[in-house]
This record gives structure tokens, C-alpha cells and sequence, in this order.
């Protein structure tokens, strides 16, 4: 199982593999506690490539919060705004309804697909709401008022996310 599992991990950090995906999501079907910690070193590694194979194959395992913490932090390294988007978009493939502040914070500050697509995650999932959860949101959100990255897109996240907060306010006045 080992060596398998070691030639899975080869494949994909192997540039010129072309069935890249399906060996991570084969490994992740395979993974074990030592594969994972692997994958989630790969995760935080140079190569955003390898990285989101890692990703992906994480995607396939049993350890979902762990894998979006090193996600997470991935997306959010400045020096990764370039591939962010291709790291929200294998966020799909977990379960984030535990994951508000995350992907709230990636609408905010994610290059323009990231925030696309986590603009999308928050209209489509149920996630769980709490007044800890709102109080963070609305921490999110007072920052990006005040550091805005690109004026024009204020006024429309500003109509999207004040009605968004007011709402989840009123399910616990």
C-alpha cells in the first residue's frame, strides 16, 4: 500500500504526467494520516500546480477541516493572488458550511474569479450561522470598507453584503 501510495504521489508531482488528476483523486481514495500530512505539506509548497493536485486529492479523504485550513491559507498568501481562483474553485469539491468568514473573506479580497466564485458559494450553500460567526463577518467587512483594493467595486459589494448581514443579524434579534 506504501509504495503505492508513494507512486501515486510521484505521478503527481510529475510535470509531463498527463492523467494528473486522476492519480490525486486516486490517491486521495487511498490517503492514510501520513499521506495526508504529505498532501498538506504539497499544499503549502512553491508549486501551486502540485498544490492544487494536492487539493484536489485532499478533497478525497475523510480530513476536510484540516484540508481547508492549508487550502485557506493558501488562498489567502498574497503571493498566490494569481492562482487564487483555481484554488476556490476545488473548494466545490468540500464541505464549507462551516466556512462562512473563509469564503466571505475571499468575496472581499479575492482577485476576480476567487471572488466570483465564493460570491457563488454564498448564495448556494446553508452554512452555519452564529452571532460569533456574524461578529467576524462584519469584522471582514469594516476592513475592506476602509482598504478597499478597488473603489469601483465598493458600491457593489456594498449592496450584495449589507443585506446579507442585516439578514443573518435578524435570525438572532
Amino acid at each position: 500500500m506504501q509504495e503505492e501510495i508513494q507512486s501515486l504521489f510521484n505521478k503527481i508531482k510529475d510535470p509531463k504526467e498527463a492523467d494528473a488528476y486522476y492519480f490525486a483523486d486516486k490517491l486521495g481514495k487511498l490517503a492514510d494520516e501520513e499521506a495526508k500530512d504529505q498532501l498538506i505539506q504539497l499544499v503549502k509548497g512553491e508549486d501551486w500546480e502540485i498544490a492544487y493536485l494536492a487539493c484536489r486529492a485532499l478533497s478525497k479523504t475523510s480530513w476536510n477541516e484540516e484540508a481547508l485550513d492549508a487550502i485557506f491559507e493558501k488562498i489567502f498568501d498574497r503571493k498566490n493572488k494569481s492562482f487564487q481562483g483555481a484554488f476556490v474553485q476545488i473548494l466545490e469539491e468540500f464541505d464549507l458550511s462551516n466556512r462562512f468568514v473563509d469564503v466571505f473573506r475571499v468575496y472581499l479580497f479575492g482577485n476576480f474569479k476567487a471572488s466570483t466564485l465564493a460570491k457563488d458559494y454564498l448564495d448556494g450553500i446553508e452554512f452555519e450561522i452564529s452571532p460569533r460567526t456574524i461578529k467576524k463577518a462584519e469584522k471582514h467587512w469594516n476592513h475592506y470598507l476602509h482598504n478597499p483594493e478597488d473603489e469601483g467595486s465598493v458600491e457593489i459589494k456594498k449592496s450584495e453584503v449589507e443585506p446579507m448581514l442585516k439578514e443573518m443579524r435578524e435570525l438572532f434579534n
